[in-house]
Order: structure tokens, then C-alpha cells, then sequence
């Protein structure tokens, strides 16, 4: 099965929704208890720096696999950080029937995961569904910048999801682009944020990247992993 046809593009736009963040803490502490025992990632991460990383790809020459396991940790914990914050935003704008689609469909990669990433364990797993979340909504700002100007959440991992595909490898994580962007298209089909006025709202008030409010609020937002690309001028 392909991860098109196992992705499943939910279209929740109840106004109540709230993301089950515990939940997705909760699994992703069970992922780490895992890791401690097996050192499965570890092992993963040192076998793929043995055949080499990418040369854009800055590790520090000690103890490399273990920087690189500490980057996928934070990674993935970032996921619940940012859907925490992503719902607070929309849901002050008051714009969270255009959120919660997208906010659904990261819950359920983590909670409802895709069977084709079930084939994996523990952080290895999870740093599949971490990236099907991150580029979620990397894919819907992307989208909303295209059709209203201003992205739907101030969040930019773009240099963090370039490092966690080439770890993830391909073709498979193209596999999970192709996904995401299928779903991401279907969900949109549905939302229409020009007719909301609590869309012009947000957008008029964001209008020339101003986001000072909600970054300094949510430090989560910002890109601050350890782990960069030294990408050519």
C-alpha cells in the first residue's frame, strides 16, 4: 500500500476541536523508553553518517550519531509544541475552522499513523510521523501564502525537513511528500478563508510579516534546531 492511498485526508472543521497533545507526548515518551533500551535510532543514524551524509549537512566530528539522535529527538518533540501553539493562535483569531483539518490530519500521523510508516519502531517511527507533520504545515503555508499572502502559521522548519528527508532517505520520503501534498490539496479544496472576516482580520494584522506577538509567545515557532545545512550562497 502507497502512502497516497493510506493517508487518509480528514476534513474535521469542527470549531471545538482540540488537539490530544498528551496523547502525542505520551507516545513519543513510550518511543524514547524504547530508545533507551534498544538504541535503535542511534544505530540507524550511525550506519547512515557510514555511508555518508550529505555534504551540506554540518556534524560535529565527535560523537556525531549522538548529536544527530539528539536533533531527531527535538525534532519530533516539536511536533506537539507547535500543534500546541499553532491551536492557540487560530483559536484567539478565531479562525480555527480553517486550522483544524490541517491540525487533525498532523494529530492523526502520530496517533492514526499511515500503515506504510508502521512498518518501523519506536523513534524511527515517530521521526517519519514527525515529518509528515512538520511538512504538513509547511505545505499548508505554502498554500496560503500562494492564495491570501501571509501563511496560516508563522513556522518555518524548511532547513530542518531538507535534513530529516535526507535522513529518512528516498524514495521513500518523497513518497511522503507526494502524501502530504495530496492531502493538503484535498483538505483545501474545502476551505475557503477569503470569506471569513476573521481572515481578513488575521490577515491584515500579519500583513508585512509582523508575528513579533506570536513568536515571542511560542518560541516553538522558530527553527532553532541544532543541526543545520550549510546551503551555497
Amino acid at each position: 500500500m502507497t502512502a497516497l492511498s493510506a493517508l487518509n485526508a480528514n476534513n474535521s472543521g469542527q470549531a471545538f476541536f482540540n488537539v490530544n497533545i498528551k496523547a502525542i507526548r505520551q507516545t513519543i515518551a513510550l518511543a524514547k523508553a524504547h530508545e533507551a533500551e534498544t538504541g535503535h535510532l542511534e544505530h540507524l543514524l550511525q550506519h547512515c553518517i557510514s555511508q555518508g551524509m550529505h555534504l551540506a549537512i554540518q556534524l560535529p566530528r565527535e560523537q556525531p550519531a549522538k548529536h544527530l539522535l539528539a536533533f531527531a529527538v527535538a525534532y519530533i518533540e516539536h511536533v506537539p509544541d507547535f500543534l500546541q501553539a499553532a491551536q492557540a493562535i487560530t483559536r484567539g483569531a478565531h479562525i480555527e475552522r480553517l486550522a483544524n483539518p490541517f491540525l487533525k490530519l498532523a494529530e492523526d500521523f502520530f496517533l492514526k499513523p499511515p500503515e506504510l510508516v508502521n512498518q518501523r519502531v519506536g523513534l524511527d517511527e515517530l521521526l517519519d510521523e514527525a515529518y509528515l507533520a512538520h511538512r504538513l504545515l509547511e505545505e499548508v503555508n505554502d498554500h496560503y501564502m500562494a492564495n491570501t499572502g501571509i501563511p496560516l502559521i508563522p513556522l518555518d522548519m524548511t532547513i530542518s525537513n531538507l535534513i530529516v528527508h535526507h535522513l529518512i532517505g528516498e524514495p521513500f520520503a518523497n513518497e511522503l511528500d507526494e502524501a502530504v501534498s495530496f492531502a493538503v490539496e484535498q483538505v483545501s479544496k474545502k476551505s475557503r478563508p477569503q470569506r471569513s472576516r476573521y481572515w481578513q482580520d488575521y490577515r491584515q494584522s500579519h500583513d508585512g510579516n509582523r508575528w513579533d506577538v506570536e513568536l515571542n509567545a511560542w518560541p516553538c515557532l522558530t527553527d532553532t534546531l541544532s543541526i543545520k545545512l550549510q546551503l551555497p550562497n
